[in-house]
């Protein structure tokens, strides 16, 4: 594996494999920046997802691709070996965990930070035990009684996102009276079955599910109301890279925009997330989304004058 390394700029810029840098400790989760947005970069090993799929199909390319948001500044590595975009077909957990554990073990030997993107306990506590250190799991309200189990004992940090039905049915769910209100209600249900099963406040992490179970007109209702996740206690992970709205909102000429021709939107969304206080992005391009989060916590950091007084004053 330590002939795949090498830092970003070395050799062609064709060539999908970098040199591995000298192993160094992984990172751990307590160790993370706590003065601005985090960024996580989206590393899909799959076939099939919407954005990259096929790209980074094979250990070697995928290692690459994770390596090359590692030393771009990535905070956390989000590994998938499933696409979740709608209509996607179901992969077993073995074929999963054949996909994603050799990208996990290369990248945490590299020093990264990884989470583990799945909905399969079998798959998280696999991943766990070869390094990653975070479970990110999509599975909304169907989530796993053994992933509840693994969450507890494990301690790991868990991303709770919404998400109705599964991949085949969550479009044909999208109906809410109040998008943002139900979304907080419907996760806090399932994060009372944690607190149940003995996970701690700490452990949790909150998506809204943008894409998951919403249209788009919802997204843009949930993105403006990312405060009411607030009442819940705990860190928000924002998940809007990318994403079919954003190519709707782009669309030229009746055509909607490409996913690769969504960063710019996408880092918009994610220097607005920061500035709300987001904990975290999860997004495709690393390096403008980090650019992003970087003025915003520099804007936060500014400080802001007193409003001006109406009165006028008199004159003698």
């Amino acid at each position: 594996m330590d002939s795949l390394a090498a830092a970003p700029g070395t050799g062609p810029a064709t060539s999908p494999l970098p040199i591995l840098r000298k192993p160094r400790p992984a990172a751990r989760f307590e160790d993370l920046p706590t003065d601005r947005t985090l960024v996580m970069g989206i590393l899909n090993v799959t076939p099939d997802s919407f954005s990259d799929g096929g790209k980074h199909a094979t250990a070697d390319t995928a290692i690459a691709a994770g390596l090359r948001m590692f030393y771009a500044g990535a905070d956390i590595i989000d590994v998938g070996g499933e696409s979740t975009r709608p209509g996607a077909d179901d992969v077993s957990p073995d074929e999963e965990q054949r996909r994603v554990l050799p990208v996990i073990e290369a990248l945490v030997k590299a020093g990264a930070l990884v989470s583990i993107d799945t909905t399969h306990a079998s798959t998280a506590a696999a991943a766990l035990k070869a390094g990653a250190a975070i479970i990110n799991d999509v599975s909304g309200l169907t989530i796993e009684p053994e992933m509840v189990e693994l969450v507890a004992a494990s301690k790991a940090p868990y991303v709770l996102t919404h998400r109705r039905g599964d991949a085949r049915t969550m479009n044909s769910l999208a109906e809410y009276t109040d998008v943002a209100g139900e979304v907080v209600a419907e996760l806090a249900g399932v994060r009372d079955k944690l607190y149940a099963a003995g996970v701690a406040r700490e452990q949790i992490i909150i998506d809204p599910g943008l894409g998951f179970a919403k249209n788009d007109a919802q997204n843009w209702e949930l993105l403006q109301n990312l405060d009411q996740l607030d009442s819940l206690g705990h860190k928000v992970l924002v998940a809007a890279s990318r994403k079919r709205f954003l190519g709707t909102l782009l669309t030229v000429a009746g055509k909607s925009a490409a996913p690769d021709e969504r960063d710019g939107a996408t880092a918009a969304i994610t220097a607005i997330s920061a500035f709300r206080g987001a904990w975290a992005v999860r997004v495709h391009d690393v390096g403008s989304s980090l650019d992003a989060v970087k003025v915003a916590a520099r804007m936060a950091a500014a400080p802001k004058a007193a409003a001006p007084s109406s009165a006028i004053p008199r004159t003698t």
